[in-house]
């Protein structure tokens, strides 16, 4: 869905960054910006700045920043098109109507009928627990000590024991059999025709992320099998991309999530204060829902059964979150097989010693496989460490294997260097062609760590003078005439920042500054969060006009030089690089000779 620039300018221009997140945000005053807590991670001294001259907001703690959609975006976990369409209806703009092809009109409407059954069958489940007829559904979350606030919040229900009760409510209701078999609400049976799907069970409504249902789990009430049923998938449920209880949990601004195995466990932990508890729905943790958690998270706490089952599906979810990028823990619940048990027999504050003292996912993962081999067989031991040095090739630098490698010869009592050297003679044998050149190099544990920490340094230098130049730009436009001779966009040599720049000096031409429809130039949000870190660097206090001099001018000089050096080295691969190099190194020149004044 794509909207006309000048509309989603209108529409920026009409909704005030600080008004906007001051209505999420306490935010205070101090100098020129205004400063909060952050709301995208847990902090105790406000590092969340909010511009309303750059109409940007950025957190120095987790460098999180944007526009006031990027805003909306991320707080309220939703779309653009959907940030868009809060914003218009906060200013009173209305959005033009969406042109659909037929094919796609079909669909919406489809769509839309799906979510609709579903809404109408919570809305009956949640009716049927509170009768009579449902008393039985009552007692068991009773029983299970859970709350009326919690049992409403969550809008759980119960599924009556009749064969075609809720069919016959949503015919009622307008909705057609083919809707109500393709919602997962009924099933269609030669002899018996339209039938309900979940009979004498308590109901679990699945929403997505903006509490819209799109599915149900239901428990049943007596011995038949399964003992949990899950919605079908269809249009508007993907099980391996949805996760349940995270229309809450996203807005727990917790600093991890909780991720475990049932929609109890997931209730009885929101109850108990947990409120970043979610679960996987009736299937194994995904890829997909890895991605989910990373959007709100690094660190993912894993609070799976504590028994074979359980500790086998940790193991596997440990994977996933690796690859996946984020930090994967796990909580020790012993004596009590899940969250629901340990809480009610513990309590909430014991069980936040167990989050704060969850142990950590690679530790995690060599002690399981420590149980597979008899410690007291020389053999048996030897096979251990191999598999220790098997499972430290899984890190990339040579700082985390270090780390992790000190680590599991201290808790394991093996001789740091034998172990090192197994590390190595398992990654030369295995074919690691990364691990194999550094071994041949003597540099495996270690030693490219100054070099590529030198290069590392130097780029983030070069870096800095670029983004102390343009936020320089930004906030003194007047600068723009004293520089322009000397400094193109062409001089950047960070991609993301060429084109911040392009954009910057064709404002400035025109005499205007708009740091915000910058940011909005970018449809991912990491470039958008670049854009707002570049436009937040922070220039050193400068107390007198010579200083100021000074500072400009060695910026320019070592932006042009940075773009010079750059084309120096493309001379013979790219045509136009001899011109710009020639003309750099004229202004270079002139540079040395000249006061930006």
């Amino acid at each position: 869905m794509h909207y006309p620039d000048e509309l989603l300018e209108e529409i920026r221009q009409r909704n005030d960054i600080v008004d906007v997140i001051s209505s999420y945000v306490q935010l205070k005053k101090q100098g020129g910006n205004y400063f909060g807590l952050c709301p995208f991670h847990n902090e105790k001294s406000p590092s969340f700045s909010v511009s309303g001259y750059k109409q940007m907001y950025f957190c120095f703690g987790c460098h999180a920043g944007g526009s006031v959609y990027t805003f909306i975006q991320q707080y309220e976990n939703v779309t653009f098109p959907e940030a868009v369409q809060i914003l218009a209806d906060r200013a009173g703009i209305q959005l033009p109507e969406v042109e659909y092809s037929a094919q796609e009109k079909e669909m919406q409407n489809r769509k839309q009928k799906l979510l609709e059954a579903n809404t109408e069958a919570g809305r009956y489940f949640f009716y049927q627990l509170r009768r009579e007829q449902g008393k039985l559904g009552w007692e068991y979350l009773m029983k299970r000590e859970l709350t009326e606030e919690t049992c409403r919040s969550f809008g759980l229900g119960y599924s009556l024991q009749y064969s075609d009760d809720l069919v016959k409510y949503l015919r009622h209701k307008g909705f057609t059999d083919d809707i109500i078999r393709e919602s997962g609400l009924g099933m269609f049976y030669e002899r018996e025709g339209m039938v309900d799907k979940f009979i004498n069970r308590v109901m679990f409504p699945i929403m997505d992320i903006n509490g819209k249902v799109i599915a149900f789990g239901g428990r049943v009430m007596g011995d038949a099998k399964p003992k949990y049923l899950n919605s079908p998938e269809s249009q508007i449920f993907d099980k391996s991309r949805n996760l349940y209880g995270l229309n809450f949990a996203r807005r727990s601004r917790k600093d991890q999530f909780i991720l475990c195995e049932g929609y109890m466990d997931v209730i009885a932990q929101h109850q108990a204060g947990f409120t970043q508890a979610v679960a996987s729905l009736g299937t194994s943790f995904t890829s997909g829902q890895a991605a989910i958690l990373k959007r709100y998270a690094k660190d993912v706490l894993l609070a799976y059964d504590s028994d074979n089952a359980g500790t086998a599906a940790a193991l596997r979810a440990l994977g996933i979150l690796r690859e996946a990028g984020l930090n994967g823990r796990v909580i020790d619940l012993k004596p009590y097989k899940d969250p629901d048990e340990f809480i009610k027999n513990l309590g909430a504050e014991e069980y936040q010693k167990r989050l704060d003292q969850a142990e950590n996912g690679f530790m995690f993962e060599v002690r399981m496989a420590q149980k597979k081999y008899r410690m007291d067989d020389p053999t048996e031991k030897t096979k251990f460490y191999t598999e220790i040095a098997r499972m430290l090739c899984r890190f990339e630098t040579d700082i985390e294997r270090d780390t992790y490698l000190s680590a599991v010869s201290e808790e394991y009592r093996i001789q740091e260097d034998s172990l090192k050297k197994l590390v190595i003679a398992h990654a030369n044998s295995a074919g690691f062609a990364r691990e194999r050149e550094k071994r041949e190099s003597g540099e495996y544990f270690g030693g490219r760590d100054k070099s590529a920490q030198k290069a590392a340094d130097s780029e983030e230098r070069e870096k800095r003078s670029q983004r102390l130049l343009l936020t320089w730009l930004v906030e003194e436009p007047g600068l723009y005439t004293k520089i322009k001779k000397y400094i193109a966009p062409g001089d950047f040599t960070d991609e993301l920042y060429q084109k911040v720049a392009e954009r910057i000096f064709e404002d400035l031409e025109e005499q205007k500054v708009n740091p915000a429809a910058v940011i909005n130039m970018f449809e991912d949000m990491e470039d958008q969060r670049r854009v707002s870190e570049l436009f937040s660097a922070r220039l050193d206090a400068i107390d007198t006009p010579e200083e100021k001099e000074k500072a400009l001018h060695d910026i320019v000089v070592n932006v042009k030089k940075q773009g010079f050096e750059r084309d120096s080295a493309k001379v013979g691969s790219d045509p136009e690089a001899l011109a710009r190099m020639i003309a750099g190194k004229k202004a270079l020149e002139e540079l040395s000779k000249t006061k930006l004044t």
